[in-house]
């Protein structure tokens, strides 16, 4: 489902992503690494804890495997700001509360600017 999205928000002119954290459980994948990487967004993916460095993965996996293995777990996610994933959860209860937990849009591309909106909505509000 990720590549959708992010080729969702890489299209849009209103929306400007630098980097994706996400958890390796599902977003592990050489194809996740090349999507994002194609979009221009840096990937900070937890790799699975038996990764290893192959010449058939993705570079910028390989360089996750090796900033993750060698340089220490606590240490990438410390660069990366990984632990902070507590804050978008609050502002995704918010929004929930806020506007209800469905989108009502069929379309992708309409479910994005859905979610757009209402995000936009949820910072105005926030922002009194």
């Amino acid at each position: 489902m990720l590549p959708k999205i992010v080729d969702a928000i890489a299209k849009s002119k209103h929306v400007t992503v630098g980097k994706i954290i996400a958890d390796g459980a599902s977003y592990d994948s050489n194809a996740v690494f090349k999507c994002l990487a194609d979009s221009g967004i840096l990937p900070c993916i937890k790799v699975r804890r038996n990764a290893k460095l192959k010449k058939t993965n993705h570079f910028l996996r390989n360089l996750s495997v090796i900033s993750q293995k060698k340089n220490g777990l606590q240490r990438w996610k410390d660069s990366v700001r990984y632990g902070q994933r507590w804050i978008a959860e609050t502002v995704f209860s918010s929004i929930k509360r806020t506007y209800g937990e469905y989108v009502y849009s069929v379309k992708l591309e309409i479910m994005v600017k859905e979610m757009m909106l209402k995000a936009s909505l949820y910072n105005k509000f926030a922002s009194y």
